[in-house]
C-alpha cells in the first residue's frame, strides 16, 4: 500500500490550496483517511479525517471553517481543500489511511499508512 501526496507550493496568505492524495490500496473505500502537519521545529500534528460512514469528518480548531477534507473512493484520492491560508498554516503536509476504520481517526498512532509529504508555504 502506498499513498502519493501532492498539489503542495507557495501561496500568499489569504489564498487557497488544494492537496490530493492518492493510494493504492484496493481497500480505500474501506479505509479512514486523514491529514497532519509538521511545521518546522514542531512535532507533526492533526489537521482532519474523514471516515466511511456518511462522509463522517473531524478537524483541528486551527483549520475550522477554512479546510476542508474529502473523499472519491472511485479514483482513491483523499483531497485538502485549504481556503483563507494563513502563515501559520506553513508545514509539510502528510496524509495517511487506516485500512477497515469506518469512522475518522485523529490519533496518529491509529494510523498505519504514510505518504510522503508536500510542502504548504503561506507568505505573508
Amino acid at each position: 500500500v502506498q499513498l502519493q501526496a501532492s498539489g503542495g507550493g507557495l501561496v500568499q496568505a489569504g489564498g487557497s490550496l488544494r492537496l490530493s492524495c492518492v493510494a493504492s490500496e484496493r481497500t480505500f473505500s474501506r479505509s479512514a483517511l486523514g491529514w497532519f502537519r509538521q511545521a518546522p521545529g514542531k512535532e507533526r500534528e492533526f489537521v482532519a479525517s474523514i471516515g466511511t460512514i456518511g462522509g463522517s469528518t473531524f478537524y483541528a480548531d486551527s483549520v475550522l471553517g477554512r479546510f476542508t477534507i474529502s473523499r472519491d473512493n472511485a479514483k482513491n484520492t483523499v483531497y485538502l481543500q485549504m481556503n483563507s491560508l494563513k502563515p501559520e498554516d506553513t508545514a509539510v503536509y502528510y496524509c495517511a489511511s487506516r485500512q477497515g476504520s469506518s469512522w475518522y481517526l485523529t490519533v496518529q498512532n491509529d494510523y498505519d499508512v504514510w505518504g510522503q509529504g508536500t510542502q504548504v508555504t503561506v507568505s505573508s
